[in-house]
Protein backbone atom coordinates (compact mmCIF):
# COMPACT_ATOMS: atom_id res chain seq x y z
CA UNK A 1 0.00 0.00 0.00
CA UNK A 2 2.83 2.35 0.92
CA UNK A 3 4.47 1.77 -2.50
CA UNK A 4 1.16 2.46 -4.23
CA UNK A 5 0.70 5.75 -2.36
CA UNK A 6 4.25 6.82 -3.20
CA UNK A 7 3.69 5.97 -6.86
CA UNK A 8 0.50 8.04 -6.96
CA UNK A 9 2.28 10.99 -5.34
CA UNK A 10 5.13 10.70 -7.86
CA UNK A 11 2.71 10.72 -10.79
CA UNK A 12 0.89 13.76 -9.37
CA UNK A 13 4.17 15.64 -8.95
CA UNK A 14 5.12 14.86 -12.55
CA UNK A 15 1.77 16.14 -13.79
CA UNK A 16 2.15 19.35 -11.79
CA UNK A 17 5.67 19.89 -13.12
CA UNK A 18 4.54 19.24 -16.70
CA UNK A 19 1.68 21.71 -16.37
CA UNK A 20 4.12 24.44 -15.31
CA UNK A 21 6.36 24.04 -18.34
CA UNK A 22 5.89 26.89 -20.79
CA UNK A 23 4.39 25.58 -24.05
CA UNK A 24 6.85 25.42 -26.93
CA UNK A 25 5.75 26.81 -30.27
CA UNK A 26 4.62 24.19 -32.74
CA UNK A 27 7.66 22.30 -34.10
CA UNK A 28 6.13 19.88 -36.60
CA UNK A 29 6.56 22.25 -39.54
CA UNK A 30 10.26 22.73 -38.72
CA UNK A 31 10.81 18.99 -38.43
CA UNK A 32 9.04 18.28 -41.73
CA UNK A 33 11.15 20.85 -43.53
CA UNK A 34 14.35 19.51 -41.97
CA UNK A 35 13.55 16.10 -43.45
CA UNK A 36 14.00 17.58 -46.92
CA UNK A 37 17.66 18.19 -46.15
CA UNK A 38 18.46 14.47 -46.37
CA UNK A 39 17.27 14.40 -49.99
CA UNK A 40 19.94 15.26 -52.55
CA UNK A 41 17.29 16.52 -54.96
CA UNK A 42 16.32 19.19 -52.45
CA UNK A 43 19.91 20.34 -52.21
CA UNK A 44 20.17 20.45 -55.98
CA UNK A 45 17.33 22.99 -56.06
CA UNK A 46 19.61 25.42 -54.22
CA UNK A 47 22.34 26.85 -56.41
CA UNK A 48 25.42 27.94 -54.54
CA UNK A 49 25.16 31.60 -53.47
CA UNK A 50 27.41 34.03 -55.30
CA UNK A 51 30.65 34.79 -53.50
CA UNK A 52 30.38 38.45 -52.59
CA UNK A 53 30.61 40.63 -49.49
CA UNK A 54 27.73 42.91 -48.57
CA UNK A 55 28.89 46.35 -47.53
CA UNK A 56 26.08 48.26 -45.86
CA UNK A 57 25.24 51.69 -47.20
CA UNK A 58 22.60 52.26 -44.52
CA UNK A 59 24.55 51.64 -41.34
CA UNK A 60 23.68 47.96 -40.88
CA UNK A 61 25.64 46.28 -38.11
CA UNK A 62 26.07 42.95 -36.38
CA UNK A 63 24.63 42.97 -32.88
CA UNK A 64 23.99 40.64 -29.95
CA UNK A 65 20.99 40.54 -27.65
CA UNK A 66 19.95 38.42 -24.68
CA UNK A 67 17.49 35.52 -24.85
CA UNK A 68 15.34 34.08 -22.02
CA UNK A 69 17.44 30.89 -22.01
CA UNK A 70 20.50 32.92 -20.98
CA UNK A 71 22.27 32.50 -24.33
CA UNK A 72 23.04 35.51 -26.49
CA UNK A 73 21.61 35.72 -30.00
CA UNK A 74 23.08 37.43 -33.04
CA UNK A 75 21.47 39.56 -35.73
CA UNK A 76 22.08 42.05 -38.52
CA UNK A 77 20.41 45.29 -37.46
CA UNK A 78 19.31 48.30 -39.48
CA UNK A 79 18.00 50.98 -37.15
CA UNK A 80 15.30 53.37 -38.35
CA UNK A 81 16.45 56.93 -38.96
CA UNK A 82 13.69 58.25 -36.71
CA UNK A 83 12.13 56.52 -33.69
CA UNK A 84 9.36 54.14 -34.79
CA UNK A 85 7.57 51.06 -33.52
CA UNK A 86 7.61 49.46 -36.98
CA UNK A 87 9.84 46.38 -37.13
CA UNK A 88 10.64 43.72 -39.72
CA UNK A 89 12.14 40.42 -38.52
CA UNK A 90 13.99 38.72 -41.41
CA UNK A 91 14.64 34.98 -41.52
CA UNK A 92 17.42 33.31 -43.47
CA UNK A 93 17.41 30.54 -46.06
CA UNK A 94 18.98 27.21 -45.13
CA UNK A 95 22.46 28.67 -45.75
CA UNK A 96 22.36 30.89 -42.65
CA UNK A 97 22.61 34.64 -42.16
CA UNK A 98 24.76 35.29 -45.21
CA UNK A 99 25.42 38.39 -47.28
CA UNK A 100 22.42 37.77 -49.53
CA UNK A 101 20.08 37.95 -46.52
CA UNK A 102 21.84 41.11 -45.34
CA UNK A 103 21.43 42.67 -48.79
CA UNK A 104 17.73 41.76 -48.92
CA UNK A 105 17.32 43.19 -45.41
CA UNK A 106 18.87 46.45 -46.55
CA UNK A 107 16.63 46.52 -49.62
CA UNK A 108 13.58 46.19 -47.38
CA UNK A 109 14.94 48.89 -45.09
CA UNK A 110 15.46 51.33 -47.97
CA UNK A 111 12.20 50.63 -49.78
CA UNK A 112 9.90 50.61 -46.75
CA UNK A 113 11.03 53.95 -45.40
CA UNK A 114 11.20 54.50 -41.67
CA UNK A 115 11.38 50.97 -40.26
CA UNK A 116 13.70 48.91 -38.08
CA UNK A 117 14.96 45.72 -39.72
CA UNK A 118 16.39 42.84 -37.70
CA UNK A 119 17.75 39.81 -39.58
CA UNK A 120 17.96 37.04 -37.00
CA UNK A 121 20.80 34.52 -37.01
CA UNK A 122 18.91 31.28 -36.37
CA UNK A 123 22.06 29.15 -36.64
CA UNK A 124 23.93 31.02 -33.88
CA UNK A 125 26.75 32.29 -36.18
CA UNK A 126 27.14 29.07 -38.19
CA UNK A 127 27.20 29.81 -41.90
CA UNK A 128 27.04 27.23 -44.69
CA UNK A 129 29.06 27.69 -47.86
CA UNK A 130 28.12 24.30 -49.34
CA UNK A 131 24.98 22.16 -49.54
CA UNK A 132 26.31 19.54 -47.13
CA UNK A 133 26.77 22.04 -44.31
CA UNK A 134 23.46 23.75 -45.09
CA UNK A 135 21.66 20.41 -44.79
CA UNK A 136 23.54 19.60 -41.59
CA UNK A 137 22.77 22.93 -39.93
CA UNK A 138 19.11 22.82 -40.89
CA UNK A 139 18.72 19.28 -39.51
CA UNK A 140 20.52 20.20 -36.28
CA UNK A 141 18.42 23.32 -35.72
CA UNK A 142 16.17 23.09 -32.66
CA UNK A 143 12.91 25.01 -32.74
CA UNK A 144 13.14 25.49 -28.99
CA UNK A 145 16.26 27.58 -29.56
CA UNK A 146 14.62 29.40 -32.46
CA UNK A 147 11.70 30.36 -30.22
CA UNK A 148 14.16 31.72 -27.66
CA UNK A 149 15.85 33.86 -30.32
CA UNK A 150 12.50 35.31 -31.38
CA UNK A 151 11.55 36.02 -27.77
CA UNK A 152 14.86 37.80 -27.28
CA UNK A 153 14.23 39.81 -30.45
CA UNK A 154 10.76 40.79 -29.23
CA UNK A 155 12.25 42.05 -25.98
CA UNK A 156 14.91 43.94 -27.94
CA UNK A 157 12.23 45.58 -30.11
CA UNK A 158 10.04 46.42 -27.13
CA UNK A 159 6.48 45.72 -26.05
CA UNK A 160 5.06 48.49 -28.27
CA UNK A 161 6.73 47.20 -31.44
CA UNK A 162 4.57 46.26 -34.41
CA UNK A 163 6.16 43.17 -35.93
CA UNK A 164 6.25 42.12 -39.56
CA UNK A 165 8.10 38.93 -40.52
CA UNK A 166 9.57 37.63 -43.77
CA UNK A 167 11.70 34.64 -44.69
CA UNK A 168 12.69 32.33 -47.51
CA UNK A 169 12.93 28.52 -47.62
CA UNK A 170 13.74 27.42 -44.04
CA UNK A 171 13.10 31.04 -43.09
CA UNK A 172 9.65 31.00 -44.67
CA UNK A 173 8.44 28.58 -42.04
CA UNK A 174 10.27 30.53 -39.34
CA UNK A 175 8.50 33.69 -40.47
CA UNK A 176 5.11 32.13 -39.72
CA UNK A 177 6.27 30.69 -36.39
CA UNK A 178 7.67 34.09 -35.38
CA UNK A 179 4.38 35.77 -36.25
CA UNK A 180 2.62 33.24 -34.02
CA UNK A 181 5.13 33.85 -31.22
CA UNK A 182 4.68 37.62 -31.55
CA UNK A 183 1.06 37.39 -30.45
CA UNK A 184 -0.83 40.67 -30.65
CA UNK A 185 2.32 42.47 -31.78
CA UNK A 186 2.24 40.66 -35.14
CA UNK A 187 0.87 42.81 -37.96
CA UNK A 188 2.25 41.11 -41.09
CA UNK A 189 3.78 37.82 -42.22
CA UNK A 190 5.42 37.00 -45.56
CA UNK A 191 6.45 33.45 -46.39
CA UNK A 192 8.56 32.58 -49.43
CA UNK A 193 8.22 28.83 -50.16
CA UNK A 194 8.19 27.95 -46.46
CA UNK A 195 6.64 25.02 -44.61
CA UNK A 196 3.33 26.10 -43.01
CA UNK A 197 1.84 25.09 -39.67
CA UNK A 198 -0.88 22.45 -40.06
CA UNK A 199 -2.56 22.75 -36.67
CA UNK A 200 -5.74 24.81 -37.13
CA UNK A 201 -6.00 25.55 -33.41
CA UNK A 202 -2.54 27.11 -33.46
CA UNK A 203 -3.34 29.09 -36.62
CA UNK A 204 -6.38 30.50 -34.81
CA UNK A 205 -3.96 32.37 -32.52
CA UNK A 206 -2.35 34.23 -35.44
CA UNK A 207 -2.90 37.98 -35.10
CA UNK A 208 -2.22 38.91 -38.74
CA UNK A 209 -2.87 37.78 -42.28
CA UNK A 210 -0.26 36.04 -44.44
CA UNK A 211 1.25 36.80 -47.84
CA UNK A 212 2.34 33.41 -49.15
CA UNK A 213 4.77 33.22 -52.09
CA UNK A 214 5.40 29.86 -53.76
CA UNK A 215 6.70 28.30 -56.97
CA UNK A 216 4.57 25.97 -59.10
CA UNK A 217 7.60 23.84 -60.02
CA UNK A 218 8.65 23.43 -56.38
CA UNK A 219 8.65 19.69 -55.58
CA UNK A 220 8.61 20.36 -51.83
CA UNK A 221 6.42 23.33 -50.96
CA UNK A 222 4.07 22.26 -53.73
CA UNK A 223 0.44 22.77 -54.66
CA UNK A 224 -0.72 20.09 -52.21
CA UNK A 225 1.07 21.80 -49.32
CA UNK A 226 -0.24 25.23 -50.31
CA UNK A 227 -3.82 24.06 -50.81
CA UNK A 228 -3.84 22.47 -47.36
CA UNK A 229 -2.39 25.63 -45.83
CA UNK A 230 -5.05 27.79 -47.47
CA UNK A 231 -7.81 25.43 -46.31
CA UNK A 232 -6.46 25.42 -42.75
CA UNK A 233 -6.23 29.21 -42.70
CA UNK A 234 -9.86 29.38 -43.81
CA UNK A 235 -10.87 26.98 -41.03
CA UNK A 236 -8.95 29.16 -38.59
CA UNK A 237 -10.82 32.20 -39.93
CA UNK A 238 -7.56 33.85 -40.98
CA UNK A 239 -6.76 35.64 -44.21
CA UNK A 240 -4.11 34.48 -46.66
CA UNK A 241 -3.08 35.70 -50.08
CA UNK A 242 -1.02 33.30 -52.17
CA UNK A 243 1.15 34.37 -55.09
CA UNK A 244 2.32 31.59 -57.40
CA UNK A 245 5.13 31.80 -59.96
CA UNK A 246 6.24 29.48 -62.75
CA UNK A 247 9.57 28.76 -61.11
CA UNK A 248 11.50 26.39 -58.86
CA UNK A 249 12.10 26.46 -55.12
CA UNK A 250 14.48 29.29 -54.14
CA UNK A 251 13.69 31.30 -57.28
CA UNK A 252 13.72 34.56 -55.28
CA UNK A 253 17.41 34.49 -54.34
CA UNK A 254 19.36 36.89 -56.59
CA UNK A 255 22.62 35.26 -55.52
CA UNK A 256 21.53 31.90 -56.96
CA UNK A 257 22.74 30.65 -60.31
CA UNK A 258 20.75 31.70 -63.38
CA UNK A 259 19.10 28.29 -63.69
CA UNK A 260 17.19 28.84 -60.43
CA UNK A 261 16.87 32.59 -59.99
CA UNK A 262 14.00 34.13 -61.96
CA UNK A 263 14.43 37.89 -62.06
CA UNK A 264 10.95 38.81 -63.31
CA UNK A 265 9.24 36.62 -60.71
CA UNK A 266 11.56 37.88 -57.98
CA UNK A 267 10.81 41.52 -58.79
CA UNK A 268 7.06 40.95 -58.85
CA UNK A 269 7.10 39.03 -55.56
CA UNK A 270 9.32 41.71 -53.99
CA UNK A 271 7.00 44.52 -55.13
CA UNK A 272 4.03 42.69 -53.62
CA UNK A 273 6.01 42.21 -50.42
CA UNK A 274 6.79 45.92 -50.16
CA UNK A 275 3.19 46.92 -50.91
CA UNK A 276 1.93 44.44 -48.33
CA UNK A 277 4.22 45.66 -45.56
CA UNK A 278 3.48 49.31 -46.31
CA UNK A 279 -0.26 48.68 -46.03
CA UNK A 280 0.18 46.98 -42.67
CA UNK A 281 2.44 49.66 -41.16
CA UNK A 282 0.08 52.58 -41.75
Amino acid sequence: MKKLILSIIAIQLCLIAFSQVEPICHTASTEKFAMFASNSDFGAEHSMPSDYIHVSQAGGEQIQFDCPDGKAAHAYYLKAKKPTNNWIFVFQEWWGLNDNVKRESENLYNDLGNVNVLALDMYDTRLATNREDAAKYMQEFKQERGDQIVKGALKFAGSKAKIGTVGWCFGGGQSLLAALSSGKQAVACVMYYGMPVDDVEILKTLNCDVLNVWATRDKWINEKVISKFEANMKLANKKIKSLSYDADHAFANPSNGSEIYKEEAYKDAYKNTIDYFKSRFK
